[in-house]
């Protein structure tokens, strides 16, 4: 079977399980672009009244996956250490499955895992834009499946368990194209879906090009993401909360990266992924850390740990950071020094004094 086939077989999967109240339309202009939308579309979107805890989103999410059958599994380990010094995305839980082809996984179901990257869109100043972090919790749905049906069930899955958080159907908007990618052992199709005008996921079919019958799928958002298109409150303050106006965000979300990674164990260090620990602290002004940041780093540390088992609790966390900033400190005073006729002085002055 060719693989362009896949895209085609996909997209008819989905026609037949969504049913007749989505509509399907391709661009004009005989391209391959195509749009998903419920029948009832366009009406206006009112956000729910109540804003949920983030461990109370993260329930919610995890009840409703089960609701479908598909429960959850335990996070990745941060350090990741084969194609890439740290976890950037719940999809390398299939590594094994579409790398190798081999009929196995390292995790599979629902994953709220933790990652960092580096890669969020920016505006001319180098800061980022509203809607991205350099670390967030990557809300996934990673499994092997054996046939083009289990795709399309999976997006029911998802439309199923965003109505039990308040979103409803006709605000979704669905946009894929029937073209194949390839990246190395790898190749895809990739849908993405709109809350309104804000994209907030998508759901990729993948399979390995060598053994075509390893199949998987990867359903994936940001629960941060997630939060902002339920409710539509201003980025900065839901992310940050009441820090929200203590620093430039660029320095916000150092701090949060910065948390994770000392929580997840990855020390400062000139090599591996350790290097990533130090990169990002040295972008936190010595002079906040000087006047302390214990009380942000106990928030951001709570956070995470609402998804996932930090090893190392928020007081070592802050003695890492001070003292990675102290060293930086240390190293960056130029070293003065002494004339060779000073040192000769001071030398005899000191023989002197014991004969």
């Amino acid at each position: 079977m060719e693989s362009h086939s896949y895209a085609y077989q996909a997209v008819a999967a989905l026609r037949q399980i969504l049913g007749p109240q989505w509509e399907f339309a391709t661009s004009s202009g005989g391209n391959r672009d195509f749009q998903i939308q419920h029948r009832d579309h366009g009406t206006p979107y009112r956000p729910p009244r109540s804003t949920l805890s983030w461990s109370t989103l993260l329930d919610g999410l995890s009840t409703a996956f089960a609701a479908r059958g598909v429960m959850r599994d335990e996070c990745l380990p941060l350090r990741w250490g084969r194609e890439t010094e740290l976890t950037i995305s719940a999809v390398q839980a299939l590594d094994p499955l579409l790398k190798d082809g081999r009929a196995a996984t390292y995790r599979q179901g629902f994953l709220p895992q933790p990652v960092v990257r580096f890669t969020g869109d920016r505006d001319e100043h180098g800061n980022l834009r509203d809607g991205f972090l350099t670390s967030f919790v990557n809300v996934s749905r990673v499994q092997p499946i054996a046939s083009f049906t289990e795709y399309a069930e999976a997006l029911d899955d998802w439309l199923s368990v965003l109505s039990q958080l308040g979103f409803h159907a006709r605000h979704m908007q669905i946009d894929g194209r029937i073209e194949v990618w390839r990246r190395r052992q790898v190749a895809g199709v990739t849908l993405r879906f709109n809350h309104l005008d804000l994209t907030i996921g998508d759901l990729v079919l993948l399979w390995n090009i060598e053994n075509p019958d390893r199949m998987a799928l990867d359903l994936g958002t940001g629960l941060e993401r997630l939060a902002w298109a339920r409710t539509r409150q201003d980025w900065k303050e839901l992310i940050f909360a009441s820090f929200a106006d203590a620093a430039p965000v660029a320095v916000l979300d150092a701090i949060r990266t910065a948390t994770l990674l000392l929580g997840s164990g990855i020390m400062p260090s000139a090599r591996g992924a350790g290097s990533v620990s130090r990169r990002v602290i040295a972008t936190i002004p010595h002079t906040l850390v000087r006047l302390g940041t214990s009380t942000i780093l106990r928030a951001f540390h709570r956070y995470w740990a609402a998804t996932v088992r930090l090893p190392v609790p928020w007081p070592e966390v802050c003695n890492a950071i001070e003292q990675e900033v102290a060293t930086r400190l240390d190293q960056s005073v130029p070293q003065r020094r002494v004339p060779r006729d000073l040192v000769v002085s001071i030398r005899k002055e000191a023989d002197s004094q014991w004969r």
